[in-house]
């Protein structure tokens, strides 16, 4: 039967929250943004393992306590300078234990993304787990999309029929997200249902919830500690 493991790549730095300290460990209720995403893994009793890839010159992660996460929680400086580099590291180097098999499933999940609930979770599992691609968390597109021409004028409105806007976690069999990630052209790419996709195959599109949010400029944080807060029943 297989398992499932969560892996958090978080060797980035954000640079668009103009900070001198890595986007993850920025305070959040008071614990560092990364902390709520290894905890909503950890919750899963599905989840086997908690992977976090870390850079190989990080000096922040051990100034804070972890151990409520111990059973489960392993973390490797083995990170990127890119996200898909990072997430490949990670891969590599946990399939060199017998930890975890070809056809294991990998959540990957941005460490930036703190609100991911327990019920969203399960509802990924429940919906991935016997798929023959794996997927993706995901919310149709709503808004009007423009794209900008010159000097920031419109150029024309795009169609924002069948489109959706990707999340994570995104869920693929340890195999072939590393085959896929192994690519040249695969390194830049931000996502790893893209570089599945590049393989010819087609990851299943999961409802996801807009508050599920992603952690990019500094007003961004206000707007999650609200969420977390309602998680909580604190609101």
């Amino acid at each position: 039967m297989s398992k499932f493991f969560a892996l958090i790549p978080a060797a980035g730095f954000g640079a668009r929250m103009k900070t001198n300290l890595p986007k993850q460990y920025l305070s959040l209720g008071g614990r560092p943004m990364i902390y709520y995403a290894v905890r909503t893994l950890y919750l899963s009793p599905d989840i086997t393992n908690v992977v976090v890839i870390l850079s190989p010159e990080d000096r922040e992660w051990l100034k804070y306590d972890w151990s409520e996460f111990s059973s489960k929680l392993i973390v490797l400086n083995c990170g990127g300078e890119t996200r898909a580099m990072s997430t490949l590291n990670g891969l590599m180097a946990i399939s060199e234990s017998s930890l975890i098999h070809d056809e294991d499933w990998v959540l990957v999940h941005d460490a930036a993304r703190p609100c991911l609930s327990e019920e969203l979770l399960k509802r990924m599992l429940d919906e991935l787990s016997k798929d023959t691609v794996g997927g993706l968390l995901a919310v149709p597109i709503s808004d009007t999309l423009k794209r900008s021409g010159i000097n920031d004028r419109v150029q024309e409105t795009e169609s924002r029929k069948n489109l959706w806007q990707a999340q994570t976690p995104q869920m693929f069999r340890l195999k072939l997200l590393m085959n896929a990630l192994c690519k040249p052209n695969s390194v830049t790419m931000t996502d790893d249902a893209s570089a599945v996709e590049a393989l010819g195959l087609y990851p299943k599109l999961v409802l996801g919830d807009v508050r599920n949010i992603k952690i990019t400029y500094p007003k961004d944080l206000s707007l999650a500690e609200l969420i977390l807060r309602e998680q909580q029943g604190e609101v």
